[in-house]
This record gives structure tokens, sequence and C-alpha cells, in this order.
């Protein structure tokens, strides 16, 4: 029996740890780079939906996850001084209905997770990336920052937005995103507003904040989104960024004045121009893309994470369908999400005030249908 195929996965986020998963359960040897020193803390509150809970049932991970979930007891609208202005218990407005069988959850918990289940967190190649790929006749030929080159049959760009893996082997150009019109920044603060383990959110017209108590209950975690033209300098810039987003909150003040001073002195710090990423193909050769690097669907669609689940069951399972061609899997791949990502981005509307409509996003989380998903084959797998 010829051996499977030897796989480079690039990006050690939840597309590229799912991916990993999938591919050790199919029996691919794996590697992962990630150019992070190493699992990155902090970041925002994701949720699982839909279908995605499926993949996750079968990963046998979902009891894990409902045990590390936000567990968030609603929102409360709060004014410019932090003031609370309402309170709903029925929902959040990064997360939906509370009584959902969602899933939200902390980013760098999900991943921890996922690190933990993949056999992952001590074999991740952390402060790496790739810096060239080389087609051969029979794979490709990497090139490290760190490393010696090596060859791989398959390399799985999981690297993002802004993905090195796209432009280097799919996609060149930087055409490929689509701008929202505003930035996006999260970090993590010392809590100054004291909610009562509720969601705080602030929202005027070219600005919005949402607050959340991180699992310590010492902590919040805050996302600001503004309205904003970000130049491409800003990227690798984070005191630049800090100072763009001090700017967009220099109106709040009163209890939200400890926050936005945070922004000073905290090290969990992401920044990110919204925008959505649109390609013809996801794939070329021997090299696939996978959740954001493939088709981001930005923060504002809350379907992110799901995205990123469901894509790297399909990916792994179509490679493991037909292992001697890794095209053909890919196309089949892409064949079967394409439908799935397109109803998933037409959830974002900038001019949309409130959260998502319920039948809306169900109909969306529910977008494809997985009939080789068995929650008991994959999970007894695990035992």
């Amino acid at each position: 029996m010829p051996s499977l195929p030897t796989v480079l996965v690039s990006g050690a986020g939840v597309a590229g740890l799912a991916t990993a998963w999938w591919l050790r359960h199919f029996g691919f040897p794996v590697t992962v780079v990630e150019k992070a020193p190493l699992l990155r803390d902090g970041g925002h509150a994701v949720d699982i939906r839909g279908v995605a809970l499926d993949v996750v049932k079968a990963m046998g991970l979902h009891d894990a996850l409902q045990a590390q979930r936000t567990r968030l007891r609603g929102l409360c609208m709060l004014d410019r001084q932090g003031e609370p202005v309402s309170v709903d218990d029925s929902r959040t407005f990064s997360g939906g209905r509370l009584d959902s069988p969602d899933i939200e959850i902390f980013r760098d918990t999900l991943c921890r997770l996922l690190a933990d289940a993949a056999g992952a967190r001590q074999d991740i190649c952390y402060d790496e990336h790739i810096t060239a790929l080389s087609p051969t006749t029979t794979g490709m030929t990497v090139s490290f920052a760190r490393q010696l080159s090596r060859t791989y049959d398959v390399v799985i760009g999981a690297d993002g937005v802004y993905s090195s893996v796209r432009r280097q082997a799919v996609h060149a150009g930087d055409d490929c995103l689509v701008p929202l019109g505003g930035a996006l920044a999260f970090y993590s603060a010392p809590d100054s507003l004291s909610l009562d383990g509720r969601e705080g959110m602030y929202r005027e017209a070219e600005l919005g904040v949402v607050v959340y108590p991180d699992a310590s209950g010492h902590e919040l975690r805050v996302g600001a989104g503004f309205g904003a033209e970000v130049d491409t300098s800003l990227r690798h810039d984070v005191a630049a960024q800090k100072a763009l987003t001090r700017v967009r909150l220099r109106d709040l003040g009163g209890r939200w004045q400890p926050l936005v001073d945070a922004l000073d002195t905290t090290d969990a710090f992401y920044f990110g121009e919204l925008a959505q990423v649109k390609l013809a193909r996801w794939s070329n050769g021997r090299v696939a893309l996978v959740g954001d690097a493939a088709h981001c669907a930005s923060p504002f669609s809350g379907q992110g994470t799901s995205l990123a689940l469901v894509g790297a069951f399909v990916l792994a399972r179509e490679l493991a369908n037909q292992p001697g061609s890794p095209q053909a899997a890919f196309a089949r791949y892409e064949a079967r999400m394409r439908p799935f990502v397109d109803l998933n981005q037409a959830l974002v509307d900038m001019t949309r005030e409130g959260p998502v409509p319920d039948a809306q996003m169900r109909a969306a989380a529910n977008g494809i249908a997985l009939p080789d998903l068995s929650p008991t084959r994959y999970s007894s797998a695990l035992a």
C-alpha cells in the first residue's frame, strides 16, 4: 500500500490546527509551521454554529468546548461614559441568542484545545514561516526563514487574510481583498466596567465597541470597530495601530477611560482592516488554501470560525478520498465549500445596525451538507 502524501500546513490558527487534526486522523504525515513564537493569547470571542457543531462533535471536542465557553449572561448597552442604558438577557450581540446550541468561546482557548487534540502542541514549528515555494514534478520544495529547505507532497495555506502562501502560489496580488471600509482592533484590559458577566456594547455611526469578561473574571476583551482607510503600512506597525485606535476612541470617557488607556500597555493586541477575501480559485497545483486565506468573510459575519472548521474537514476528507491526485481533491473541496462560503459572506451588511437576523444566520450556518461526516465513526477513533 503506497504511503500517504506528506503535508505542510502553514498557520496554527483555527483553520490550520483543525486541518492538521483531520489530516492526522486520516493518516497523513503533517508538519505545522507558525510565524508567531507560540500559540497566540488574547483575541475575541468566536462562535461555532450549525454544521460546525457537527464537526467538533465528530472530533470529540464538543464537551470540552462547552465546558470552556464564555457563558455570558446577556447584553448591556452602554453610553459614552460607560453607563448602562439597557439590558437584554436573552442574547448577546456577538453570540446571538443564549438559548441556542451555539458555542461562543475565546479564540485562544479554542486554539489550545485544537492543538492538544491534534497532538500538535509540541510538534508545531514556531517562529518559522515559508519564504519560497517551488513546484517539482512530484511535490513542492519549501524554503523557510530559519531551517533548511524541504520537499512536501502538498502545502496548505492556513495563514490568514494576508496569506503569504496565497501570494506565493495561488494569487499574487492583494486585489482579492475586498475592503469593507473599516478596521477592527482587539485587545485585553483590566475590568473597569463590572458588567456582572454580561457583554457590554456602545454603538454610534462610525464606532462600535464591544467588551466581555475573560475566563478569569479580572480582565476584559475589548473589540473596537471603526470606519477608517487602512494604509498597508499599518499592517506591521503595532504602535501606529494602537495610536489610530486611541484616536478613534477619544470621545469615550468615564468608565471607558481605563480601557482606552490600557492600549498603551497591553501586549495582547490584534488589528486588521475589515475585508473579505474573494478568489477565483483556492488552489494551484499541489497548494491549497483554507479558512480566511481562501475566503475570509470578516469578523462581522460571525462565521469565520465555523467556516474554518467545516473547511478543514472537507479539505482533509477530499484529500483522503484522492490522496494520489491532490488537484482533483482540491477541486472537489472547493466545489463543496464555495456555495457555503457565499452564503456566509453575504451575511455582512455594513449598514445594518443590529445583529444578523436569526433566520438568515441559521440558514447560512447550516448551508452545507456533510453526508460523509459521522460523529460515531470519527469520535470513536479517538478512544
